[in-house]
């Protein structure tokens, strides 16, 4: 996989407000929010896109999204609700190509999303 900013991230070489991080995952606010609360969480380990996850990675990804549940408690939005949101390639809206989930909440939000 190529170098991307949240590898950088992840190693440390460029900054990041880093609001959970743990022995496989990294979570840190949205430099450009989309809300309120706008959090990206990644796993270390370096995935491109939802389409390169492997049976091996089931856990890994429900590592993200006991995370997520356990930031939006954090951020005080777990009642008022949120949305966890996983682009994958160009026409999904990717344009970091390491796997991550968006946490957004804060706000209402319509459906569909656009």
């Amino acid at each position: 996989m190529a170098e991307t900013i949240f590898s950088k991230i992840v190693d440390k070489s460029i900054p990041a407000n880093i609001v959970f991080e743990d022995e496989y995952l990294l979570a840190f606010t949205d430099v450009n929010p989309q809300a309120p609360v706008h959090i990206l969480i990644i796993p270390k380990k370096p995935i491109e896109s939802l389409n390169l996850i492997e049976e091996d990675d089931s856990t890994l990804i429900g590592k993200m999204v006991l995370a997520a549940k356990r930031l939006a408690c954090d951020f005080g939005i777990s009642e008022s609700g949120y949305r966890l949101v996983f682009n994958c390639n160009r026409d999904g809206g990717q344009t970091v190509f390491h796997l991550h989930c968006h946490l957004l909440g804060g706000r209402n939000f319509s459906w569909p999303p656009g």
